[in-house]
């Protein structure tokens, strides 16, 4: 008895742990997968990367001492310096994904010309020249191991680095070279034996180097005078036979208080497909922080004059002057007013199959300034506005637009008499058609900047809404040469076309 009770509690105990964990469970905001489409693209387009860091890479000096028995000379000092890379072939590369571990890299059968200037000392002769070093049969594996450190960094690790150059061939140029080049073949192999235990060593601190950068980069992104946004990674990458997954949190903080809303994001997985290079998934989540933080800063309070109203109105309708007038008739203003447009909660964000919508709950109060230059309320009244988001992706910019689809409105309130709310709907469909969603629309312009690879861009790319989640396909391409260390950007900022929920990038 006394031991099924123990059973009893352990079993209790279990089912408790496994409850708070799953409880406290951290999901993503936006999710990045890289197929193997994107590895076999990195290998052409890195190469280019690779060849012109080891170009303008300073090589250490080569330096030893030899023996050449057949002159009878005992002892041979030798230095190369000012080592550069001409020219290199590596043409069987590959990358592969390694499930659970990291990536693998592996190359043979490569090349390189290697021009550098030396010196010879020994007891009958000392000189210096040019030559020209040739190496074939170079053969690199290791893996890539990926990871997070505490600050959501990435990190870079390389283990099982082996790296092994077969063959060497030195020419001497000069007015002796006939005589140098006939014992150079001594020498060769000392060469050989010094790069080969370079090149591990070089390879790593070149990973080394590249993991610092990353340890540096920004993971919090200020996007407006409101906001700023999070794209740290929340986990370590998961990798499998076929992509890797990258778990970014997503989340828009106030500019000065980065405490998280209050409301937590919920798992979403993206489709099995392979088709694109790079998969980015943006969850419900992201968009619902975006509209709390922007709405407890205050950013969806706007106050437009008469004159901000009519620039306009008079830019979209030819019917100002009716708009404004039928206001003067309505509430006999004989003064210049204002319009406040406030949310009243934050926006509803709605992901659905091919369907994005916003709700607006808001309020609008018309006010004019009196003689003592105090704001007299005129009317308000509360209303909710349906809006449809239209996407489109721009270089490496996520931008979206506004269309109003409907709102309902609720009865005004106001010190004057005899107020028509029929009438009244239809001035505040002008503004908000003609006035408040031009100047929406202008500023979400600038767009959210798609977190890419330095001087990467999308190119086929295609968006679809789907449950909750907004997942966009799209390929990859190198644009310029890159003459500086690789940098990551992450997102900063919102034009869209509305209609069916499935946009291609814009040529």
């Amino acid at each position: 008895m006394h031991t099924k009770t123990v059973q009893i509690l352990w079993g209790c105990c279990l089912l408790w742990n496994l409850y708070i964990s799953s409880s406290q469970a951290i999901y993503p905001g936006i999710k990045v997968r890289a197929t193997q489409r994107a590895l076999d693209y990195g290998v052409q387009a890195g190469m280019e990367v690779i060849e012109q860091m080891v170009k303008a890479r300073n090589i250490p000096d080569l330096k030893g001492s030899e023996t050449l028995e057949f002159l009878k000379v005992d002892y041979v000092n030798y230095n190369f310096s000012n080592i550069k890379v001409n020219a290199f072939s590596f043409p069987n590369t590959s990358l592969a994904f390694v499930p659970g571990v990291g990536i693998k890299a592996l190359t043979n059968h490569g090349t390189t010309n290697i021009s550098t200037n030396w010196e010879v000392k020994s007891p009958l002769f000392q000189d210096t020249g040019a030559a020209d070093l040739f190496l074939s049969g170079i053969y690199f594996t290791g893996i890539l191991i990926l990871g997070r450190n505490s600050f959501g960094h990435p990190t870079l690790e390389l283990q099982d680095c082996y790296a092994q150059i077969s063959h060497a061939h030195v020419f001497f140029s000069g007015e002796l070279s006939v005589l140098y080049n006939s014992f150079a073949e001594p020498m060769e192999k000392p060469i050989l034996k010094n790069l080969n235990e370079m090149l591990c060593p070089i390879i790593t601190s070149e990973v080394e180097a590249l993991n610092a950068n990353l340890s540096m980069l920004e993971v919090l992104t200020k996007i407006d005078n409101y906001t700023v946004l999070d794209c740290s990674l929340i986990s370590s990458p998961e990798i499998t036979e076929n992509y890797i997954d990258l778990d970014l949190k997503g989340t828009f903080y106030p500019l000065d208080n980065l405490t998280d809303p209050p409301f937590s994001p919920v798992p979403f997985v993206l489709p099995e497909r392979s088709d694109s290079m790079l998969y980015i998934g943006i969850s419900e989540y992201f968009f619902k922080s975006a509209s709390f933080a922007h709405f407890t800063t205050g950013a969806f309070d706007v106050t437009l004059s008469t004159k901000e109203i009519s620039s306009h109105l008079v830019q979209n309708s030819q019917g100002i002057g009716n708009v404004l007038s039928r206001l003067a008739d309505i509430y006999i203003l004989s003064q210049p007013f204002m319009v406040r447009i406030m949310a009243t909660e934050p926006p509803v964000i709605s992901l659905l199959p091919g369907n994005f919508t916003l709700e607006i709950p808001a309020s609008i109060v018309i006010l004019t300034e009196t003689e003592n230059s105090t704001a007299e309320t005129i009317v308000s009244m509360d209303f909710v506005a349906s809006a449809s988001v239209g996407l489109v992706i721009l270089g490496q910019r996520l931008i979206c637009s506004l269309s109003l689809n409907r709102f309902r409105l609720s009865l005004p309130e106001s010190n004057r008499s005899n107020i028509e709310v029929l009438r009244f709907e239809n001035i505040l469909s002008s503004i908000l058609h003609f006035g408040i969603l031009p100047l929406a629309n202008a500023k979400l312009q600038q767009g959210f900047s798609l977190p890419n690879p330095h001087k990467i861009s999308f190119v086929n790319s295609d968006i679809e809404v789907l449950e909750h989640f907004l997942l966009i396909s799209t390929d990859l391409q190198y644009e310029t040469p890159l003459k500086q260390q690789p940098s990551f950007h992450g997102w900063e900022g919102l034009n869209l076309i509305s209609g069916q929920w499935r946009g291609k990038s814009a040529p």
